[in-house]
């Protein structure tokens, strides 16, 4: 059974698109039956072109992304989702957005790269994908497919921590 996780930001633009590339990059090297997806509460229509560099120089094909909807996730076509991580940074205001349902959720906030000043926003961008990419490396660390909803919220939960 493929675990398929949705990583949920304000404008699936960044943080949520570096999440997903992560995720499905260690998923593969790892082999991994996990799938992650990505969308926004109200998603910006384009993906950060820093996010898709960052991505890039990690050697991650970003070819096929965009900035989507959550609301693609919502309709009977689409996948189960067994996880939902939010990224978005409430500290910042940031609206985080909410998904119903029985998916274990965790908030893992990060500040928005976007955020930081032109000179400094490709290494802002590289910083958040490392970080991201070393939390979707942790959950890979456990057999998800093996975990009741209960043991995966302590594993997210844990996660959240470090």
């Amino acid at each position: 059974m493929t675990v398929n996780v949705l990583i949920l930001c304000t404008h699936n633009s960044a943080r949520s698109v570096l999440a997903e590339g992560m995720l499905n990059h260690w998923a593969r090297v790892l082999g991994k039956d996990v799938r992650a997806y990505s969308a926004g509460s109200t998603p910006s229509g384009r993906i950060n072109p820093h996010a898709l560099t960052a991505l890039q120089a990690a050697g991650i094909s970003t070819e096929g992304y965009r900035s989507k909807s959550w609301d693609e996730f919502t309709g009977a076509s689409a996948p189960e989702m067994h996880v939902v991580i939010t990224v978005c940074d409430s500290a910042a205001a940031e609206q985080c957005p909410y998904w119903p349902g029985k998916p274990v959720k965790v908030h893992w906030g990060y500040p928005d790269p976007s955020n930081a000043p032109e000179e400094q926003k490709a290494n802002a961008f590289e910083l958040t994908r490392q970080a991201l990419g070393y939390r979707m490396l942790q959950l890979l660390s456990y057999p998800l497919n093996e975990l009741d909803s209960s043991e995966l919220q302590v594993i997210l939960t844990r996660i959240s921590k470090t």
